[in-house]
């Protein structure tokens, strides 16, 4: 998980100052010194590690922090706006044109950082929205991203523009407009060629399309797993072609979060995305406020939401909420539940995003977070060893049909009977709480699995 190693030194330095009744200037900057190295460790700019250092420390040593009866909390406070200010204070988009006017979108960045996908994730995106991309190859140096690019652009459902590697990619855009006129399509996606290493062949390339073609925003794709070099990258792109944003790439790998604290305050662009897996669905808008959040180990329940209400389908929220409404939850209905879970991105994904809980996936992990993904695996198979009739109807579940259930499942019968019983509570729960199945202004609550008093 991104941030992970951050969020625990962040948190552990807090504990320390919530445990205080008043604090002294002495304990604040003895506070700020450990947040200092972890920044750094984190991989985040000597220059802005520094700079935000000292205005945490200006703002938490003023009488009315250290007088407060929670001074604690107030820096934590603090610590989340300043981070949040370092990251870019307003969630900034990719502005598109109205109507049919086309908007050109020159991805740049190099070779590795994820470019060619992300011009598809992108290109999807602005489809649910009600655009119509289309997606123009123009790495005329490597066949297969042509051909990454056309399979990509076939898994989205928008259309796709190459003239092979024989014409400049200048040449290729021109044509690519006509193209997109001609199709009514509204937003061209141009995914350039990248290298192993900045060098002036690419940039004069670049550089060249910016200056025969209006392109709109010019969007910089960076690996976050690259840490400090992705700033520096970042800061080269936009001294020579004035790039309109930054998106991160395998912010879920195992990076340590400089790149995103560093990017804005260094280049002065925003952050715009973030890819969060290796699908073509998952890529996200950045909020530097959740982000600060999520660093903090306060959860993002915002984003929880955004992505589980993207997966609603109303009709069948509907009819699930009648069927709890009557006690008529079954088997099948379950299984939806964890397919939606598992949409999300899985137990471990939602877990980081609840308060409270970000820091610790990991321990958490270790132990009932890897016992909660072994359980719901657990409850398809049992679910699988089912018949239809007795997916659909809990009551047919006698001894002779469980010892069935149990051998097809390769489980003690003793584990169906839990499994069953933690059903039977769970859809009580879910009727008390059928109510809040709704997706509306208030969120959208995912139900409860598992037993009395617990989540899975």
């Amino acid at each position: 998980m991104a941030f992970e190693s951050l969020s625990q030194k962040l948190q552990n330095v807090f504990k320390n100052l919530r445990g205080k009744g008043r604090l002294s200037e002495a304990d604040v900057k003895t506070a700020m010194r450990e947040v200092k190295m972890a920044l750094l460790e984190a991989d985040v700019s000597f220059k802005v590690v520094k700079s935000f250092i000292n205005s945490v420390t200006e703002r938490a040593i003023g009488q009315d922090v250290l007088n407060s009866l929670t001074p604690g909390q107030m820096v934590i406070k603090i610590v989340n706006e300043e981070l949040t200010a370092l990251m870019g204070s307003e969630t900034t988009e990719i502005e598109l044109k109205p109507g049919n006017e086309i908007t050109t979108i020159m991805m740049c960045g190099l070779q590795g950082a994820g470019k060619t996908t992300m011009a598809a994730k992108l290109a999807g995106k602005f489809k649910s929205k009600g655009r119509k991309p289309l997606l123009v190859a123009c790495d005329i140096y490597r066949p297969a991203a042509i051909d990454q690019l056309r399979i990509n652009a076939g898994k989205v459902g928008v259309d796709f523009f190459e003239m092979g590697t024989s014409h400049a990619p200048v040449s290729i855009v021109k044509a690519a407009l006509e193209h997109a006129k001609s199709n009514n399509e509204n937003v061209v996606i141009i995914d350039t060629a990248g290298r192993l290493h900045i060098d002036e062949e690419m940039m004069e390339e670049l550089i060249t399309v910016k200056n025969e073609v209006n392109i709109d925003h010019t969007v910089l794709t960076v690996d976050a797993m690259t840490g400090q070099d992705a700033v520096n990258v970042a800061e080269t792109f936009n001294s020579k072609l004035e790039i309109t944003g930054v998106i991160l790439t395998k912010l879920d790998g195992d990076t340590r979060g400089g790149a995103a604290l560093s990017i804005k305050h260094v280049t002065g662009k925003p952050i715009l995305y973030i890819g969060t897996g290796e699908k073509l669905t998952d890529v996200e808008q950045f909020y530097p406020d959740r982000m600060a959040s999520r660093i903090l180990g306060m959860g993002d329940i915002l984003t929880l939401i955004d992505r589980a209400e993207a997966l609603v389908d109303e009709e069948k929220t509907k009819e699930l909420e009648k069927k709890l409404r009557k006690a008529e939850f079954d088997f099948n209905d379950y299984l939806d539940q964890i397919a939606s879970m598992k949409k999300m991105g899985g137990l471990s994904k939602i877990m980081e995003m609840l308060p409270g809980m970000g820091m610790n996936v990991g321990n958490v992990q270790d132990a009932d977070m890897s016992g909660g993904e072994a359980a719901l695996k657990q409850a398809e198979t049992i679910i699988g060893s089912m018949t239809k009739a007795e997916r659909a109807n809990p009551d047919l579940l006698n001894v002779s049909r469980k010892n069935r259930i149990a051998r097809g499942s390769g489980v003690d019968i003793a584990e169906v009977n839990r499994f069953i019983k933690q059903f039977n509570e769970t859809k009580k729960v879910m009727k008390q709480f059928s109510g809040a199945m709704k997706p509306g202004k208030k969120g959208f609550k995912m139900p409860f699995f598992g037993g009395k008093n617990k989540l899975f």
